[in-house]
């Protein structure tokens, strides 16, 4: 069987990078991909030798510098300085499944035969990608404006034998990966720099990565919320779907729909109540968790337009001989989407919190934290004090990045999108969700054994017994942080299907 992907122009998902990246598919260009990328190259190299005219960043410095002419035979070297000097990152080390999204992404964006790209560069990407051979990119340094400029300069030092690699687990110089395959270092043509360089698939592979686990990270929302709500002795009514067919917003109905199929058989929700209402963390899951749906789906319509773009620049239209400067490398629909996601996960956050508090607090039956003998066990007290102190951390990184610009290079990059900060920061808001949902099924499931002998759902009484065989119920008191850890393991390895999660 043929376990490669082949770039060409049909339309990408996001469903379909999660499937290249999880099944380690192999990538190779499809005859459309090359011919494209062939062309437009042709174009260009016969442009150069017949027009004398400047172009902005074929012939040309770079952004301050447009006005400045290079002679055709800098016309190489100029694009190895361009490469070179951006490469500029500081910070933390880019985690290394978003840096194999970042070469997938510009692959595919420069495989259109718009960009001037050589083939053989493209190849060589190729090559990296398809032998694990994962550049070294730094966090610190894109303004999300002229592209990812500094670590899209990172991702491309390899290619000129420059810079790091991750190559058989161990960091080492690209120079010495080059030797091990035989490859010779790429000598760049006129606008392949700015081409490699130009482009926001810093930005495109941040959100991708983090919209894939937001997706399933929304339904385990859901579902741990279900569990909660049931270990809280809460009421079914807030999910009949009259309430929400009179304010049917997408995700409040899919939510609420999602919830009475976890409670269906449940005999916990089905017994009589004490109580009139339930505070809003569990009665108004449905509008708080829709809400953050609704985002995300807005979010993901805007990736799936920029992971199938072109967004170098200048452009080179070969059929109707225009080279064009515009800028589709300016990161702001990103930017705003990444703070728009950033905010709704922070709020998947702050109302799963609210609920551990209330499983804590000995209301309804239930023993204060969780734990016979408190006092002499302090049970659940804590993580809620450590799920606390996460969601607000969240709040503080839902500031938005994109609402600023600093001007740079003279004043000719007089409005950046700040995206990839929105990037870094919404990746963390995300693991941040991650750990607090943990710390929530946590406290759900051992307050849910104080209704013993009631029994729930079976679907959910399913997911408990398998929970615990990795998290055991806790009679007394102990190190609570590797039941943290093991948390996160057993909803990381949890599977679901992706019809569940569109």
């Amino acid at each position: 069987m043929d376990n490669s992907h082949y770039i060409s122009t049909d339309v990408l998902s996001l469903e379909d990078l999660q499937e290249i990246i999880g099944h380690h598919k192999k990538l190779a260009l499809s005859e459309e991909a090359t011919s494209n990328i062939e062309k437009c190259r042709d174009y260009l190299d016969k442009k150069m030798e017949s027009h004398e005219d400047p172009i902005y960043g074929i012939n040309t410095g770079f952004g301050s510098l447009y006005n400045i002419k290079i002679s055709n035979e800098n016309l190489s070297k100029l694009q190895e300085n361009l490469v070179k000097s951006h490469a500029c990152g500081t910070g933390d080390e880019v985690p290394q499944d978003i840096v194999k999204m970042m070469l997938l992404l510009k692959i595919q964006s420069l495989s259109y035969g718009y960009s001037g790209i050589q083939l053989s560069t493209i190849e060589r990407l190729i090559d990296f990608y398809n032998n694990d051979v994962v550049p070294v990119i730094y966090t610190q340094g894109s303004l999300g404006a002229s592209g990812d400029l500094a670590p899209l300069a990172h991702l491309s030092l390899p290619l000129l034998g420059e810079g790091e690699v991750y190559f058989n687990g161990k960091k080492i110089q690209s120079q010495d990966v080059l030797d091990h395959f035989g490859w010779q270092p790429i000598i760049l043509k006129s606008k392949e720099g700015l081409a490699l360089l130009n482009g926001t698939q810093f930005m495109g592979a941040y959100g991708a990565h983090i919209l894939i686990r937001a997706c399933k990270f929304s339904y385990l929302a859901d579902l741990i919320g279900t569990i909660s709500l049931e270990a809280f002795d809460g009421r079914k009514e807030p999910f009949n779907e009259l309430i929400h067919l009179i304010r049917p917003h997408k995700g409040q109905i899919v939510t609420a729909n999602r919830v009475n199929e976890f409670l269906d058989g449940s005999q916990i929700i089905d017994q009589k109540k004490q109580h009139v209402q339930d505070p809003y963390s569990f009665r108004c899951i449905p509008q708080v968790h829709g809400a953050s749906k609704d985002a995300i789906d807005y979010v993901k319509k805007t990736f799936k337009t920029e992971i199938n773009s072109v967004t170098d620049n200048p452009n080179v239209f070969y059929e109707s001989d225009q080279i064009i400067s515009g800028g589709n490398f300016h990161g702001q629909p990103l930017a705003i989407a990444l703070d728009f996601l950033a905010i709704a996960l922070s709020e998947l956050g702050s109302i799963s919190e609210r609920r551990t508090y209330q499983l804590i607090s000995g209301l309804r039956g239930l023993p204060a934290f969780l734990v016979d003998n408190p006092g002499l066990n302090s049970g659940f007290m804590i993580p809620q004090y450590t799920a606390a102190s996460i969601a607000s951390q969240n709040k503080q990184l839902s500031t938005p990045a994109s609402v600023d610009s600093i001007v740079s290079s003279n004043g000719q990059e007089d409005h950046v999108s700040m995206g990839a900060n929105a990037a870094t920061k919404a990746l963390k808001v995300m693991e941040n969700l991650e750990r607090i949902l943990a710390i929530e099924l946590m406290n759900a499931s051992q307050a849910l054994e104080f209704r013993r002998p009631l029994q729930s759902s079976e679907f959910i009484e399913t997911f408990i017994k398998s929970y615990r065989t990795e998290v055991p119920f806790v009679k007394e008191d102990r190190i609570l942080h590797y039941d943290i850890q093991n948390t996160l393991l057993f909803l990381d390895s949890f599977h679901i299907e992706e019809e569940l999660l569109s």
